[in-house]
């Protein structure tokens, strides 16, 4: 039977290094990238270089979150920057209400109807900038759904949801990153759509961190 996994594909580094891992570990990856009206596209076009560059099947999805409720969508919100501290206990306003949930169930229904094995998501609860919906516990939460609401699932076939960055902290995703020959300049981690990384909000602060501790030059800085 081939191995076909449903990989979330934002453009980001995260997202960038487990597309990757999927594929060293057999997988046909089939990429899905959500365009929910996020403030910039540099992430999705990013995304775009990087499946073209691999030859994937790449479905990029538009959404609307009308509502807003982040300062990933709404430009009144600021953005945070130079927090000394990003504590994973305080939620940030760059979080976005049932991002994950919405991108996962996305992925459910490609994955059933490709008869992919298993999802892929690039989250991590440890340098996680206080999302709760990239926690252990959702994952695990959300699996029963998937199982209990889908044919695979009732005919005892489930989609598992595979979460390999989570426990990780930036520095080791990126030396796996290295290991798998992730193109680091396909990458975008910074919440604005500026030219180059502002190195000031937490995604950059949390990106700069890890490439230090892992004895590395970030390409884009």
């Amino acid at each position: 039977m081939n191995k076909t996994a449903v990989v979330l594909l934002s453009g980001g580094l995260d997202s960038t290094v487990t597309l990757y891992y999927a594929r060293s570990k057999g997988y046909e990856p089939k990429a899905l990238t959500v365009d929910y009206n996020q403030l910039h596209k540099i992430e999705i076009k990013k995304a775009q270089t990087t499946t073209k560059l691999l030859g994937l099947d790449h479905c990029i999805i538009p959404i609307a979150l009308p509502w807003k409720g982040s300062a990933l969508l709404d430009t009144t919100i600021p953005i945070p920057k130079n927090r000394k501290a990003i504590a994973n206990h305080e939620i940030p306003a760059t979080y976005v209400p049932g991002r994950n949930t919405i991108f996962l169930s996305f992925a459910l229904s490609w994955a059933e109807v490709a008869d992919a094995q298993v999802i892929f998501i690039g989250a991590n609860q440890l340098d996680y900038s206080g999302y709760p919906d990239c926690r252990g516990d959702f994952f695990q939460a959300l699996q029963k759904s998937f199982t209990l609401g889908t044919k695979k699932g009732v005919e005892g076939a489930a989609i598992h949801i595979e979460t390999p960055l989570l426990n990780m902290n930036k520095k080791e995703i990126i030396l796996l990153g290295k290991e798998l020959h992730v193109p680091f300049e396909q990458t975008w981690s910074c919440y604005q759509g500026a030219e180059k990384p502002c190195a000031a909000c937490d995604a950059c602060l949390l990106r700069e961190k890890g490439f230090e501790e892992a004895g590395l030059i970030d390409p884009l800085m």
